[in-house]
């Protein structure tokens, strides 16, 4: 008995998309993006496969927050030596690296194993408006 969904590579191939967060609310695109990462908007999804796509996110230095995120909201980091604990908020981080901060509400929002690091190498984010990947031809959303 043949496997149509195996012999149809067609169907398996990854595409790419491009995504603007121009004035966009934070999670509201963080949970667009993980949803196409994980190929959960294709009609043969398996959470135990890396069927999904590509994600290009541009203006990243643009994204909004709603209340007062921008002065509460805290984002840590360790840098691994006792005592290494760092806390910044919302508008640091906004000035210091505007794509950290759409990077960790997307991989808060994916698998925690092998596969949720490995969907997460398919996420690109730019905070201007250029991105080196116009030879794939990214489909606007």
């Amino acid at each position: 008995m043949k496997n149509t969904f195996i012999s149809s590579n067609t169907s398996l191939q990854s595409q790419w998309f491009i995504f603007d967060a121009n004035e966009e609310c934070l999670g509201r695109l963080a949970t667009k993006v993980a949803i196409i990462l994980q190929g959960k908007n294709k009609n043969f999804y398996n959470p135990a496969q890396n069927i999904g796509d590509f994600v290009i996110i541009i203006n990243a230095e643009k994204i909004k927050v709603t209340g007062k995120k921008n002065l509460q909201k805290n984002y840590m980091r360790h840098s691994g030596r006792p005592g290494g604990k760092k806390l910044e908020n919302f508008e640091q981080l906004h000035i210091r690296l505007p794509e950290r901060i759409l990077e960790k509400a997307i991989k808060g929002m994916l698998p925690k194993n092998k596969l949720g690091r490995r969907l997460f190498t398919k996420l690109k984010v730019y905070a201007g408006e250029s991105h080196p990947h116009k030879a794939q031809k990214p489909q606007m959303i």
